[in-house]
């Protein structure tokens, strides 16, 4: 009798697997679309701008996969249900900030978001950690991070000075 229960167990078992490996099969068929701009926007904060390249190299390995137009995804990022969740922090991330948008901001946001990248900063709330755990180029050692702090001061500093030209 126990024989049977366990030969009927261990059916049962199969069975799952084979369900669970048939779904996982299938969702791959279901892509989100790939957030992969194929040349630098006009838009961009990085557009016809002399920065320095320590900052444009921190803020590409560091800040573009999720605030700007172009992510450069690792090879897990085509298997769902991981693509799925790239995909959502890369939205979520855009949302709050996109580099590739910058210019279209007005001066009033873009003062605010470089506050906003100070005080991430500081607190070293950006890069995430589990973004950095999964991409060591994007952690940022002090000078790194010392350079970007003194590039967004320095910006905002030129469009506070524009506004008041403006003004």
């Amino acid at each position: 009798m126990a024989f049977l229960i366990h030969k009927a167990m261990k059916k049962r078992t199969q069975i799952i697997i084979l369900v669970l490996l048939l779904i996982f099969g299938l969702i791959q068929f279901i892509r989100p679309q790939r957030n992969q701009q194929t040349n630098l926007s006009r838009y961009d904060i990085l557009h016809k701008t002399d920065t320095e390249a320590i900052v444009e190299n921190s803020l590409h390995h560091a800040c573009y996969d999720c605030h700007s137009n172009n992510t450069v995804y690792p090879w897990y990022a085509s298997i769902a249900p991981v693509s799925w969740m790239i995909s959502k922090h890369v939205k979520h991330g855009k949302k709050h900030l996109n580099f590739s948008e910058w210019i279209l901001y007005p001066k009033e946001k873009q003062l605010h978001k470089l506050d906003e990248i100070v005080e991430v900063l500081q607190e070293n709330d950006m890069p995430p950690a589990y973004y950095t755990m999964l991409h060591r180029e994007a952690r940022l050692d002090e000078t790194s991070k010392q350079h970007l702090l003194n590039w967004a001061r320095e910006l905002k500093s030129k469009i506070s000075a524009s506004v008041t030209q403006q003004e």
